[in-house]
Order: structure tokens, then sequence, then C-alpha cells
């Protein structure tokens, strides 16, 4: 399973079903989850660990240094969850200081060609990022996003569970859970209705999630007033309590 032009570091750990290509680098501190497909001229620099079940293509380089001046060397982690597709090209760094020395990829993504994921990123399950999406550094990407093709996220910014970009859009504030983002700064272009109802939401929570976008988007009124009109008026579900949440937890303000 293991190429013999492979070079594979004595300390690196790959367990059982491992298959590693041809001219592939595994460095120092690399560990491997059971039945991991590692591709061909592929580089992975540790600490870095990966789950099991996760499929790697060709020269991608994963678990590098971070891009980042203040770095010097210190001992920074990666961390990827399982069931992983990284297509050709993906480039993933390990976490900073400012970060708590982690970046993380979380379980049962899809990563397609160019993508780039920089240091001290959380990026939750379920999410997937089409070609040539960048993310800046300390970017949060919730579950079951997915980011059109070279969609650009600013360093800090979150996007909610559930939200769509358009391609080519660059994210410079916070999305919401739920909804459709693009353009270049992004401004909110609707409610993700198709994205809801592939992930199994009822018609019932859909009709909840649209009576909240229509009082925080289409009401006129100012973030904080909408939020207390929300508050009023809807019942407290689980839609409502996330979307408050992301709401007052922004640190960017949130695209409208």
């Amino acid at each position: 399973m293991i190429h013999p032009t492979a070079l594979i570091d004595p300390s690196a750990r790959l367990h059982e079903g491992v298959s590693v290509g041809a001219y592939t680098v595994i460095g120092k501190g690399v560990e491997i989850g059971p039945d991991t497909e590692i591709g061909h001229h592929v580089i992975i620099e540790g600490p870095t660990g990966l789950g099991a079940k996760n499929r790697i293509f060709p020269f991608a380089s994963i678990g590098l240094e971070p891009q980042d001046k203040k770095f010097h060397g210190e001992d920074s982690k990666l961390q990827i969850g399982e069931g992983n597709t990284i297509r050709e090209y993906v480039t993933i760094n390990r976490g900073s200081e400012a970060g708590g020395w982690l970046t993380q990829v979380g379980n049962h993504n899809w990563i397609m060609a160019y993508c780039h994921i920089a240091h001290d990123c959380r990026i939750g399950n379920q999410v997937v990022m089409a070609n040539g999406t960048t993310l800046g550094g300390h970017v949060l990407i919730e579950d079951y996003v997915v980011l059109g093709g070279l969609t650009a996220v600013h360093q800090f910014c979150r996007i909610g569970a559930y939200a769509l970009t358009g391609g080519q859009s660059m994210i410079a504030q916070d999305i919401v859970p739920y909804i459709i983002a693009a353009g270049n700064r992004a401004k909110v272009a609707g409610l993700n209705y198709v994205g809801l109802e592939r992930n199994g939401f009822s018609a019932q929570d859909i009709d909840e999630i649209n009576k909240l976008y229509r009082i925080f988007f289409l009401s006129g009124l100012s973030k904080d007033n909408a939020v207390v009109k929300m508050r009023a008026e809807l019942p407290p579900t689980n839609h409502l309590n996330r979307f408050i949440d992301f709401v007052e937890s922004s640190q960017r303000g949130v695209c409208r």
C-alpha cells in the first residue's frame, strides 16, 4: 500500500489500510487514520492528524507552517477528521499562536481543487468548498455550508450553518445561517431554500426560518431592533436561537 518512492519519516504513524502514492512526502509528527488514501506527489507535514477514510488527491500540501509573519517555527497543529475529500493542489496550513496553535477540519467535507484553508481556521462538517475558494486566517465555517467557486473569505469572518455563497464572492462580514450571499462585497441574496430542502428541513422548518429572515432583512429595522422584534413575535425554536446567537456574537458585523 506504500509506493517505494514515497518518503515517510520514521516518527509518522500510519494505521491499517493507509495507501500512499508515488513521490509523496510524509513528515515528522504526522498520524494518518485507517483506510485513508494519499495520492501521488502529496506533502503532509506535522504535527498533523488525519482521521479515517480521508482521500487526499495529487499535489495537495497539508500541514505546512502558517503564512503568518509572526510565526517563527513554534509547534502548531492541524487536525483533520474523517471521510474528507481533499482534491488537487489544496493547501491547508497549521495554526498559529493567536488561534491556539490549531487549524481544524471536521468530517465529510468536500474540498475541491486549488482551495486554501489558512492558519487557525475552523471548518465544520459536510462543508463544500468549490474550486479556488480561499479562507483567510481565523475563519469559522459552520456545518453544511456551501462556498461557491473562487469565494474569498476575509480573516476572522464566520459563515453560519446551511449558508451558501455565490461564485466569485468576497466575504468581508459574517454570513448568518440559512441564507445566500453573493457579490463583491457580498450582500444577502435570499434564503437558501434549495439547501434547506436538500438537508431535510421540513416545510414548517422553512416557514419558520422565512419569518425570521423577513424580519431581519426586509423590515428595515436595525440589527438590534430586528432581534427584539424576532424575540417578541416568533416562537423560541432552535432555528431562531441559532440565528440570534450567531448575530449577537458577531465581531465583524453581519452581511445584510
